[in-house]
């Protein structure tokens, strides 16, 4: 069996950047059972519209849905879309409860990557972009696009 490479990129929530302006980021460890660890080895995870909640204290992972494989184990009955823990320092907590109790603000997964042989989840606090920032972004893109197309063609 192969190790990821240090630091390699499981899986990452491409709308967020464009969706959510980042207010601050943070790393996070995840409390795993071993059928999700073999998933995610085989990069069976989506990130998209999970996010994080702060109950009792502890920081936890909803909507990230990481497929069970078919060879996984008989004797367990995997759930993939179950709230999972994440690891995180006591201030941070904190910090991450204040931010999500503002009106407009919310904390999401960014990217799940490989730090040595630990899972770690990128999240962040956010806030959403309004309609007008959006398609700002998109002209953005689309100049930058045209903009490499023309030094392409000469």
């Amino acid at each position: 069996m192969s190790r990821k490479p240090n630091g390699a990129t499981i899986a990452r929530n491409k709308r967020a950047r464009f969706d959510y302006h980042i207010l601050e980021s943070y790393e996070a460890g995840l409390v795993l059972e071993g059928w999700e660890l073999k998933s995610i080895r085989a990069g069976q995870v989506q990130l998209t519209d999970s996010f994080v909640t702060i109950t009792q204290g502890e920081a936890f992972l909803h909507n990230a849905r990481i497929t069970p494989l078919i060879s996984a184990s008989t004797h367990v009955n995997p759930k993939p879309d179950r709230t999972r823990k994440l690891l995180l320092h006591t201030k941070q907590i904190a910090e991450i409860f204040r931010t999500t109790r503002i009106k407009g603000k919310s904390c999401i997964a960014l990217s799940m990557y490989w730090r040595g042989s630990f899972v770690k989840c990128e999240i962040a606090s956010v806030e959403g972009k309004k309609r007008y920032d959006k398609r700002q972004a998109i002209r953005e893109k689309e100049y930058q696009r045209s903009l490499q197309q023309t030094f392409r063609t000469r």
